[in-house]
């Protein structure tokens, strides 16, 4: 029997190691899970910025968050005045209007009219925060806005200057029209700060 080939033997070898290490390799992730490769150097798990979630879950929870993160930012910021629970009051009151809230639209030459309707604490939402956010409608360029508080809710009316406003007024609607202006946030912001009580 001729003597075996050294060469031959020291292939074998590095294929042999070279299918363990595979197989190690391989044993390795599937055991260990999509998060082997976040352990850091010292043993702990490194949670990295691709795999943290961002979403906090709940609108209102994100707001106040963001003015928390605000307010703590802030140097200035007086603690004995900050009151974040006035700041959830009116999310909550938020979430009534837009959620829990009736409205219906009439249409008279340039004037939309909306009669806003509700219960208990939505009632409460309505009379609170449709008065205020008229005084913001009636800031726009083109735009005569009145309201009114009722025994069931509030009356929004709305009068144009441009006809083709109605068109845009009517898609909207109420709900539509409630987002409308960027005095929602700084708004939030001077409530928590306790520099601000009305909705």
């Amino acid at each position: 029997m001729p003597p075996a080939n050294p060469r031959r033997r020291h292939h074998v070898k590095l294929i042999t190691a070279g299918a363990l290490l595979a197989v190690l390799a391989i044993g390795y992730f599937v055991f260990a899970g999509p998060h082997a490769s976040e352990i850091s150097s010292n043993g702990h798990m490194a949670h990295s910025e691709a795999t943290a979630p961002r979403e906090p879950g709940q609108s209102a929870f994100a707001a106040v968050a963001e003015i928390v993160a605000l307010l703590d930012a802030d140097p200035q910021t007086d603690w004995s005045k900050v009151d974040i629970g006035a700041l959830r009051a009116h999310l909550v009151d938020m979430d009534r209007l837009m959620l829990d809230a009736t409205a219906r639209a009439t249409i008279a030459g340039n004037t939309a009219t909306f009669r806003v309707s509700g219960s208990g604490e939505v009632l409460r939402a309505i009379q609170a925060m449709v008065p205020a956010h008229g005084r913001e409608l009636d800031n726009l360029v083109g735009w005569q806005v009145s309201s009114e508080t009722t025994s069931d809710g509030a009356l929004l009316a709305i009068t144009v200057d441009n006809p083709s406003e109605i068109e845009r007024i009517r898609a909207l609607g109420f709900f539509g029209l409630m987002t409308i202006g960027s005095h929602h946030q700084p708004h939030h912001l001077a409530m928590a700060r306790g520099t601000m009580t009305e909705h």
